[in-house]
């Protein structure tokens, strides 16, 4: 089972790596790449500092290899990576991070929309947002 989630932020020499390591795979023709980063919500008059990001891994792992299998028989796909971040993640940073690989770009962009909802859907991954006052809530996807 390939390692979803990284504690702390995804770095942008992470994704830089991840892009690299594809780069000896000369069948793929297209990648497409969805980052999710920390939004400064105002809530009730409140901004938000960071979200704090926890879950079921074992669930968590399960619902992800169920979604990853669905979606190499969907779409026509060569790789696709998985990575969520655990931990404190502060507004600007990036906590999400899907990268899909195929022959063609059609089969890209519409694996990376499916994946991307699905994750978003079905993971028991919850993020506590933290406010610049240090109060929280637990934060609703949409």
């Amino acid at each position: 089972m390939k390692k979803v989630f990284i504690e702390g932020p995804i770095s942008s020499a992470f994704i830089g790596d991840s892009i690299a390591k594809h780069q000896s795979k000369t069948s793929i023709g297209a990648h497409n790449i969805f980052l999710g980063q920390v939004r400064a919500d105002e809530i009730e008059g409140k901004s938000v500092a960071a979200i704090e990001y926890s879950c079921y891994e074992e669930l968590a792992n399960e619902k992800l290899h169920e979604i990853r299998e669905e979606a190499f028989q969907k779409f026509d796909l060569i790789c696709m990576h998985i990575y969520h971040s655990l931990g404190t993640i502060k507004t600007g940073e990036v906590c999400f991070f899907v990268f899909v690989s195929a022959k063609r770009r059609k089969e890209v962009y519409s694996a990376t929309e499916w994946i991307v909802n699905q994750v978003k859907e079905r993971t028991p991954i919850f993020g506590k947002e933290i406010f610049e006052d240090q109060s929280h809530q637990w934060k609703v996807n949409s």
